[in-house]
């Protein structure tokens, strides 16, 4: 991930709002369960969806659900039951940040990730 020699929080701010989407998804990491820590030694991933996540701040703090949706633009995830409605009645997704999350369950359907996790345990 490209390092910033700045703790301007203008600069840091800057490059949040600019960042190039492959960036983005670096950033959108989340810490693992203890338990999948310990299995797969590596602390924290990048969300993906379809991940099993814990909300652990919040409204919803303690609720479990599925990552439905990732939304680079804005640093958000949104994950089935975290809803709230609106006034005419339909329910929306609750954006979260991911950071504000525990995955604790991953979703595994490519080699792909199987090999980033290899990788980064060493």
């Amino acid at each position: 991930m490209m390092k910033l020699d700045t703790k301007q929080p203008r600069k840091q701010r800057r490059f949040l709002h600019n960042a190039p989407l492959h960036l983005r998804g670096k950033m959108m990491a989340a810490p693992l369960s203890e338990n999948l820590r310990e299995k797969y030694g590596v602390r924290n991933l990048p969300i993906r969806e379809g991940d099993k996540v814990r909300v652990m701040r919040g409204d919803f703090k303690g609720k479990e659900g599925k990552v439905a949706e990732i939304d680079l633009k804005r640093y958000r995830i949104h994950v089935e039951g975290v809803t709230q409605k609106k006034t005419d009645g339909t329910e929306v997704y609750y954006p979260v940040h991911p950071s504000n999350v525990m995955i604790v369950e991953l979703n595994l359907d490519d080699e792909k990730r199987e090999k980033i996790i290899k990788r980064r345990a060493g």
